[in-house]
């Protein structure tokens, strides 16, 4: 299960912490959000692709070569994500299922979405990062309000993430 949460950094930034297998990385808001754009953006593209080869073979009864050149050129011409991704992300249209699904990947992990599983996680993806840039100044003003220690800080926001699990 590919986990992500908001923390800060040591230096009192904020920043989303994915945890997946092995994995372990403290990525920026900005790349959380990019990431969860390119989910959604697999997660479309793949239901396009499959869609496409549908149309083709049922109207033009494409064989798989003609199939292959059509989506290797609507491929081609999509818009390149910008900005950096936590993941690998590709939108796959199953050969032999007819479905489509998005691949994700880091470093050794991989996995296999569904569109909608996709378009949750990247749902999820940036209420994390909203919730990372709110936390980090929540926690300055709790810090300024003088009557909380730094550790009195940490264990609440301990406390309210735990919350958070429980409910999902």
């Amino acid at each position: 299960m590919c986990e992500i949460r908001s923390t800060v950094t040591d230096e009192g930034k904020a920043a989303c912490l994915l945890e997946w297998g092995p994995v372990r990385a403290a990525l920026t808001p900005a790349v959380t959000l990019a990431t969860a754009r390119d989910l959604a953006a697999a997660a479309a593209a793949a239901e396009v692709d499959v869609a496409l080869i549908e149309a083709f073979r049922e109207v033009f009864k494409a064989d798989d070569y003609t199939l292959a050149l059509v989506l290797g050129e609507v491929r081609g011409r999509r818009p390149a994500p910008a900005g950096e991704s936590a993941l690998r992300i590709g939108a796959v249209a199953g050969a032999n299922t007819g479905m489509p699904y998005v691949h994700i990947a880091r470093g050794s992990m991989k996995g296999e979405l569904t569109p909608d599983e996709a378009r949750e996680m990247a749902l999820h993806w940036t209420e994390v990062a909203v919730a990372a840039q709110i936390d980090v100044r929540l926690r300055y003003a709790l810090g300024e309000w003088d009557r909380l220690s730094e550790a009195e800080i940490d264990r609440l926001f301990t406390i309210v993430q735990e919350v958070g699990r429980a409910d999902a």
